[in-house]
Protein backbone atom coordinates (compact mmCIF):
# COMPACT_ATOMS: atom_id res chain seq x y z
CA UNK A 1 0.00 0.00 0.00
CA UNK A 2 2.57 2.52 0.83
CA UNK A 3 4.26 1.77 -2.56
CA UNK A 4 1.24 2.09 -4.54
CA UNK A 5 0.64 6.11 -3.25
CA UNK A 6 4.46 6.40 -3.33
CA UNK A 7 4.11 6.25 -7.14
CA UNK A 8 0.81 7.94 -7.48
CA UNK A 9 2.52 11.14 -6.24
CA UNK A 10 4.92 10.96 -8.50
CA UNK A 11 2.47 10.29 -11.62
CA UNK A 12 0.62 13.40 -10.87
CA UNK A 13 3.45 15.65 -10.33
CA UNK A 14 2.56 18.97 -11.32
CA UNK A 15 -1.47 18.28 -11.22
CA UNK A 16 -4.05 20.13 -8.91
CA UNK A 17 -4.48 19.09 -5.61
CA UNK A 18 -8.11 18.23 -6.31
CA UNK A 19 -7.08 15.87 -9.08
CA UNK A 20 -4.69 13.99 -6.81
CA UNK A 21 -7.77 13.88 -4.19
CA UNK A 22 -9.70 12.37 -6.38
CA UNK A 23 -7.40 9.76 -8.08
CA UNK A 24 -6.40 8.74 -4.53
CA UNK A 25 -9.89 7.72 -3.47
CA UNK A 26 -10.40 6.31 -6.70
CA UNK A 27 -7.57 4.06 -5.94
CA UNK A 28 -8.56 2.93 -2.41
CA UNK A 29 -12.07 2.60 -3.72
CA UNK A 30 -10.66 -0.04 -6.57
CA UNK A 31 -8.66 -1.92 -4.22
CA UNK A 32 -11.54 -2.38 -1.05
CA UNK A 33 -13.69 -3.44 -3.73
CA UNK A 34 -11.22 -6.10 -4.97
CA UNK A 35 -10.85 -7.01 -1.30
CA UNK A 36 -14.94 -7.47 -1.00
CA UNK A 37 -14.39 -9.36 -4.37
CA UNK A 38 -12.27 -11.85 -2.85
CA UNK A 39 -14.47 -12.17 0.52
CA UNK A 40 -17.64 -12.76 -1.52
CA UNK A 41 -15.53 -15.48 -3.42
CA UNK A 42 -15.20 -17.20 -0.58
CA UNK A 43 -18.39 -17.34 0.67
CA UNK A 44 -19.42 -18.77 -2.70
CA UNK A 45 -17.49 -21.82 -2.09
CA UNK A 46 -19.89 -24.54 -1.65
CA UNK A 47 -18.43 -26.08 1.64
CA UNK A 48 -19.39 -28.05 4.94
CA UNK A 49 -17.81 -27.06 8.55
CA UNK A 50 -17.98 -30.32 10.39
CA UNK A 51 -16.60 -30.59 14.02
CA UNK A 52 -14.60 -33.65 15.24
CA UNK A 53 -14.21 -34.64 18.59
CA UNK A 54 -11.44 -36.94 20.61
CA UNK A 55 -11.30 -38.41 24.24
CA UNK A 56 -7.78 -40.02 24.75
CA UNK A 57 -7.65 -42.17 28.37
CA UNK A 58 -4.72 -42.76 30.10
CA UNK A 59 -3.25 -44.13 33.29
CA UNK A 60 -2.25 -41.53 35.36
CA UNK A 61 1.80 -41.70 36.35
CA UNK A 62 1.22 -38.76 39.30
CA UNK A 63 -1.02 -38.32 41.41
CA UNK A 64 -1.41 -34.51 43.83
CA UNK A 65 -2.87 -35.01 46.77
CA UNK A 66 -4.46 -32.28 48.84
CA UNK A 67 -5.05 -32.83 52.52
CA UNK A 68 -6.19 -30.46 55.27
CA UNK A 69 -6.12 -30.48 59.28
CA UNK A 70 -8.78 -28.46 61.90
CA UNK A 71 -8.29 -28.17 64.96
CA UNK A 72 -9.87 -25.87 67.56
CA UNK A 73 -9.77 -24.69 70.94
CA UNK A 74 -10.64 -22.07 73.32
CA UNK A 75 -6.88 -21.52 73.97
CA UNK A 76 -5.43 -20.40 70.34
CA UNK A 77 -1.48 -22.03 71.50
CA UNK A 78 -3.35 -25.75 72.58
CA UNK A 79 -5.48 -25.07 68.91
CA UNK A 80 -1.88 -24.55 66.92
CA UNK A 81 -0.15 -27.15 69.40
CA UNK A 82 -2.60 -29.80 68.53
CA UNK A 83 -2.57 -29.05 64.73
CA UNK A 84 0.91 -28.96 64.97
CA UNK A 85 1.40 -32.16 66.58
CA UNK A 86 -1.26 -34.18 63.44
CA UNK A 87 0.61 -32.53 60.95
CA UNK A 88 4.10 -34.01 62.47
CA UNK A 89 2.51 -37.34 62.54
CA UNK A 90 1.22 -37.12 59.01
CA UNK A 91 4.74 -36.04 57.71
CA UNK A 92 6.29 -38.90 59.25
CA UNK A 93 3.82 -41.07 58.12
CA UNK A 94 4.29 -39.53 54.47
CA UNK A 95 8.00 -39.85 54.18
CA UNK A 96 8.19 -43.46 55.68
CA UNK A 97 6.37 -44.35 52.33
CA UNK A 98 9.27 -43.39 50.27
CA UNK A 99 7.68 -39.78 48.97
CA UNK A 100 10.21 -36.41 48.86
CA UNK A 101 10.43 -33.98 51.22
CA UNK A 102 10.35 -31.40 48.22
CA UNK A 103 6.97 -33.53 46.92
CA UNK A 104 4.99 -32.26 50.12
CA UNK A 105 4.37 -28.29 50.55
CA UNK A 106 2.01 -26.49 52.69
CA UNK A 107 -0.64 -24.73 50.85
CA UNK A 108 -2.71 -22.69 53.64
CA UNK A 109 -2.61 -22.28 57.15
CA UNK A 110 -5.57 -19.45 59.05
CA UNK A 111 -6.67 -19.32 62.17
CA UNK A 112 -10.03 -17.97 63.05
CA UNK A 113 -11.72 -17.29 66.00
CA UNK A 114 -15.25 -18.80 66.40
CA UNK A 115 -18.71 -17.95 67.84
CA UNK A 116 -22.18 -19.17 68.24
CA UNK A 117 -23.50 -15.49 66.85
CA UNK A 118 -20.67 -14.32 64.78
CA UNK A 119 -21.94 -11.28 63.80
CA UNK A 120 -22.74 -10.18 66.98
CA UNK A 121 -19.32 -11.71 68.67
CA UNK A 122 -21.36 -13.81 71.34
CA UNK A 123 -20.67 -17.07 72.76
CA UNK A 124 -16.95 -17.59 72.19
CA UNK A 125 -17.02 -21.39 70.84
CA UNK A 126 -13.07 -21.22 70.50
CA UNK A 127 -9.79 -20.89 67.97
CA UNK A 128 -10.00 -22.69 64.54
CA UNK A 129 -6.76 -23.54 63.06
CA UNK A 130 -7.05 -25.12 59.70
CA UNK A 131 -3.36 -26.03 57.22
CA UNK A 132 -3.60 -27.39 54.26
CA UNK A 133 -0.92 -29.55 52.76
CA UNK A 134 -0.30 -31.02 49.08
CA UNK A 135 1.04 -34.58 48.43
CA UNK A 136 2.37 -35.29 44.84
CA UNK A 137 2.99 -38.81 44.39
CA UNK A 138 4.48 -40.82 41.35
CA UNK A 139 3.54 -44.43 42.71
CA UNK A 140 -0.21 -44.67 42.07
CA UNK A 141 -0.16 -47.68 43.69
CA UNK A 142 0.71 -46.64 46.94
CA UNK A 143 -2.45 -43.63 46.84
CA UNK A 144 -4.67 -46.52 49.15
CA UNK A 145 -2.17 -46.77 51.60
CA UNK A 146 -1.11 -43.09 52.21
CA UNK A 147 -4.08 -42.07 52.40
CA UNK A 148 -5.18 -44.48 55.17
CA UNK A 149 -2.01 -44.20 56.87
CA UNK A 150 -2.19 -39.96 56.61
CA UNK A 151 -5.98 -39.56 58.15
CA UNK A 152 -5.21 -42.58 60.80
CA UNK A 153 -2.18 -39.83 61.84
CA UNK A 154 -4.78 -37.55 63.03
CA UNK A 155 -5.54 -35.45 59.25
CA UNK A 156 -9.56 -35.27 58.66
CA UNK A 157 -10.06 -33.85 55.31
CA UNK A 158 -9.47 -34.71 51.95
CA UNK A 159 -9.94 -31.64 49.69
CA UNK A 160 -9.03 -32.94 46.60
CA UNK A 161 -7.01 -35.47 44.22
CA UNK A 162 -6.03 -35.22 41.07
CA UNK A 163 -5.04 -37.67 38.55
CA UNK A 164 -2.30 -36.12 36.15
CA UNK A 165 -0.16 -37.74 33.50
CA UNK A 166 3.71 -36.16 32.91
CA UNK A 167 3.38 -36.43 29.25
CA UNK A 168 0.13 -34.47 28.81
CA UNK A 169 1.27 -33.01 25.75
CA UNK A 170 2.03 -35.72 23.91
CA UNK A 171 -1.46 -37.22 24.47
CA UNK A 172 -3.16 -33.88 23.72
CA UNK A 173 -1.44 -33.86 20.41
CA UNK A 174 -3.08 -37.55 20.34
CA UNK A 175 -6.45 -36.54 20.74
CA UNK A 176 -5.72 -33.70 18.33
CA UNK A 177 -4.86 -35.72 15.40
CA UNK A 178 -7.84 -37.68 15.86
CA UNK A 179 -10.26 -35.13 16.21
CA UNK A 180 -9.30 -34.16 12.91
CA UNK A 181 -9.69 -37.83 11.75
CA UNK A 182 -13.06 -37.92 13.26
CA UNK A 183 -14.05 -34.45 11.55
CA UNK A 184 -12.89 -35.92 8.14
CA UNK A 185 -14.79 -38.74 8.74
CA UNK A 186 -17.87 -37.00 8.99
CA UNK A 187 -17.41 -34.83 6.40
CA UNK A 188 -17.06 -37.44 3.84
CA UNK A 189 -20.26 -39.24 5.05
CA UNK A 190 -22.69 -35.93 5.03
CA UNK A 191 -21.43 -35.12 1.75
CA UNK A 192 -21.26 -38.79 0.28
CA UNK A 193 -25.42 -38.63 1.07
CA UNK A 194 -26.08 -36.06 -0.44
CA UNK A 195 -24.02 -37.44 -3.58
CA UNK A 196 -21.31 -34.99 -2.81
CA UNK A 197 -17.50 -35.43 -2.33
CA UNK A 198 -15.26 -33.16 -0.09
CA UNK A 199 -11.74 -31.29 -1.44
CA UNK A 200 -9.54 -29.37 0.53
CA UNK A 201 -9.92 -28.15 4.17
CA UNK A 202 -10.09 -24.32 4.35
CA UNK A 203 -10.75 -23.16 7.59
CA UNK A 204 -9.91 -25.13 10.93
CA UNK A 205 -10.35 -24.10 14.46
CA UNK A 206 -9.87 -25.78 17.81
CA UNK A 207 -13.02 -25.46 20.19
CA UNK A 208 -12.70 -24.42 23.66
CA UNK A 209 -15.63 -25.79 26.13
CA UNK A 210 -14.45 -23.87 29.60
CA UNK A 211 -11.07 -23.92 31.40
CA UNK A 212 -9.57 -26.85 32.23
CA UNK A 213 -11.42 -28.34 28.90
CA UNK A 214 -8.26 -30.52 27.85
CA UNK A 215 -8.17 -32.48 31.14
CA UNK A 216 -10.27 -34.52 33.77
CA UNK A 217 -9.41 -36.21 37.01
CA UNK A 218 -11.38 -38.30 38.97
CA UNK A 219 -11.47 -36.52 42.91
CA UNK A 220 -12.36 -32.54 42.31
CA UNK A 221 -13.31 -29.44 44.69
CA UNK A 222 -13.30 -30.97 48.08
CA UNK A 223 -13.08 -27.99 50.70
CA UNK A 224 -14.07 -26.53 53.82
CA UNK A 225 -17.22 -26.00 54.56
CA UNK A 226 -18.64 -29.22 52.55
CA UNK A 227 -19.65 -32.21 54.07
CA UNK A 228 -16.40 -34.60 54.40
CA UNK A 229 -18.00 -37.77 52.81
CA UNK A 230 -15.14 -39.12 51.44
CA UNK A 231 -12.94 -38.77 54.44
CA UNK A 232 -15.60 -40.23 56.41
CA UNK A 233 -15.85 -42.91 54.19
CA UNK A 234 -12.51 -43.63 54.33
CA UNK A 235 -12.01 -43.61 57.95
CA UNK A 236 -15.01 -45.86 57.95
CA UNK A 237 -13.67 -48.59 56.10
CA UNK A 238 -10.32 -47.82 58.15
CA UNK A 239 -12.06 -48.49 61.02
CA UNK A 240 -13.30 -52.07 59.70
CA UNK A 241 -12.23 -55.46 60.95
CA UNK A 242 -9.30 -55.98 58.09
CA UNK A 243 -7.94 -52.34 58.85
CA UNK A 244 -7.66 -51.75 55.54
CA UNK A 245 -9.47 -49.46 52.72
CA UNK A 246 -11.49 -51.59 50.39
CA UNK A 247 -12.30 -50.05 46.58
CA UNK A 248 -12.10 -46.54 48.09
CA UNK A 249 -10.14 -44.79 45.33
CA UNK A 250 -10.60 -46.37 41.84
CA UNK A 251 -7.33 -45.02 39.93
CA UNK A 252 -9.41 -45.67 36.20
CA UNK A 253 -7.94 -43.68 34.45
CA UNK A 254 -7.65 -39.64 32.89
CA UNK A 255 -9.47 -38.77 29.90
CA UNK A 256 -7.69 -35.99 27.64
CA UNK A 257 -10.12 -34.28 25.03
CA UNK A 258 -9.68 -32.23 21.95
CA UNK A 259 -12.44 -30.81 19.48
CA UNK A 260 -11.65 -29.05 16.36
CA UNK A 261 -13.81 -27.81 13.47
CA UNK A 262 -13.24 -27.66 9.86
CA UNK A 263 -14.47 -26.08 6.62
CA UNK A 264 -14.13 -28.59 3.51
CA UNK A 265 -14.64 -27.61 -0.02
CA UNK A 266 -17.72 -29.83 -1.36
CA UNK A 267 -18.14 -30.67 -5.24
CA UNK A 268 -19.51 -33.29 -7.16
Amino acid sequence: MFQVFIYEEKYFKGENMETKLLTGFLIAFTICALQAQQTQSFDDIPKITVNGEAVVKVQPDQIVITFGIETWNKNIMTAKQENSEIMKKALAEIKDLGIKENDIQTDYLSIEPRYDDNYNKKNFIGYFVRNTFVVTMTEPGKVEELVTKVLQSGVNYIHRINFQTTEFKKYREQARELALNAAKEKAEKMANALAQTIGNPIQISEGYGGSNWWYYSSWNGWGYGRSNVMSQNVMQNINSASNEISETIALGKISIKANVTVTFEIGK
